[in-house]
C-alpha cells in the first residue's frame, strides 16, 4: 500500500467538502482480522523524541479489566497524537465526526475548539460516509463478526458466538456503536494497538484509535451523540437496509 501525504491541519474547505455526501451508511460490519496487537516490526525507525506529556498520556492503565501496556507512541507520527485543536468541522459541540481523508476523528468542544485523534479506517471497497448517531458504548466488549465476513475469512469461524473480550479482542478495551435511525450498521469505532494501523486504510470499514485514545473518547461521547463521516469525492456513500 502506498503511504499518503497527509496534512497535519486541513483546511476548512477540505473538511466541509465532505458533508456534500449525506447518505446512509452500509451494512459490511467491523474486523480487525486477528490480534490487535502490535506487530513486531523487523527494523524498528530510530526513536523520537516523545515529550513527557504525551507519554504520560500513552502510559500503562494497569487498572484496567485487562492491564493496557503503554502505547509505542514514538512509532507514531506527532500528528497523530491526541491534542486539543481549533474545531475545523463546521459541526457545533457535542460531536463526533470522522475526517477520513486526514485520519483524524474529531470530537467538538465548547469554544470552537476540538479534541483531535488519529484513526485507521476502512480499506478500499469498505470506505463509507453519511450522518448517522453513537447509540451505545461498551466497556471490553464482545466481538462477534457478521455470517458474511466469517465466509470472506474461514478461520473466524471459532468466534462466530463472539470473540470474548481481552487484549486480544478485535474491538479492544471500548466500542462505541453507529446506529442510523433504527438500524445498527455494523460499524464500530474501536480500539486497535497497532500504531502501524493509525492514518491508514486497513479495516473493514470501523474507525480504530490506539487504547489509550478510545478509552479517552469513550469517557467524552454520550449515548445519543452524532457522528459525520467525511469522505473524499471519490467515494460514495452507501445505505442500508
Amino acid at each position: 500500500m502506498t503511504d499518503i501525504i497527509l496534512s497535519a491541519t486541513p483546511s476548512r474547505r477540505t473538511v466541509l467538502a465532505g458533508f456534500a455526501s449525506l447518505a446512509a451508511l452500509a451494512l459490511t460490519g467491523c474486523s480487525t482480522t486477528g490480534s490487535s496487537r502490535p506487530a513486531v516490526a523487523k527494523d524498528e525507525p530510530p526513536k523520537r523524541v516523545v515529550p513527557p506529556e504525551v507519554l504520560a498520556m500513552y502510559g500503562p492503565l494497569p487498572d484496567e479489566d485487562f492491564p493496557i501496556p503503554a502505547a509505542p507512541i514514538h512509532l507514531l507520527d506527532p500528528i497523530y497524537w491526541r491534542q486539543e485543536v481549533e474545531n475545523m468541522t463546521g459541526e457545533p459541540e457535542g460531536a463526533v465526526v470522522v475526517d477520513t481523508a486526514n485520519r483524524f476523528l474529531y470530537w467538538t468542544l465548547p469554544n470552537g475548539r476540538a479534541m483531535r485523534y488519529g484513526v485507521g479506517i476502512g480499506r478500499a471497497g469498505f470506505e463509507w460516509n453519511g450522518r448517522a448517531h453513537i447509540a451505545y458504548k461498551r466497556k471490553w466488549p464482545r466481538w462477534t463478526p457478521p455470517s458474511e465476513m466469517i465466509d470472506r475469512q474461514p478461520d473466524l469461524e471459532k468466534y462466530r458466538h463472539g470473540q470474548p473480550p481481552g487484549l486480544d479482542n478485535a474491538l479492544g478495551p471500548r466500542a462505541l456503536y453507529i446506529h442510523q435511525g433504527n438500524k445498527d450498521t455494523l460499524y464500530r469505532l474501536h480500539g486497535n494497538m497497532d500504531v502501524n494501523s493509525i492514518g491508514k486504510a486497513v479495516s473493514s470499514g470501523c474507525v480504530r484509535l490506539l487504547y489509550q485514545d478510545v478509552i479517552d473518547l469513550y469517557e467524552r461521547v454520550p449515548n445519543g451523540a452524532p457522528i459525520v463521516v467525511i469522505a473524499s469525492a471519490e467515494v460514495p456513500a452507501l445505505t442500508i437496509g
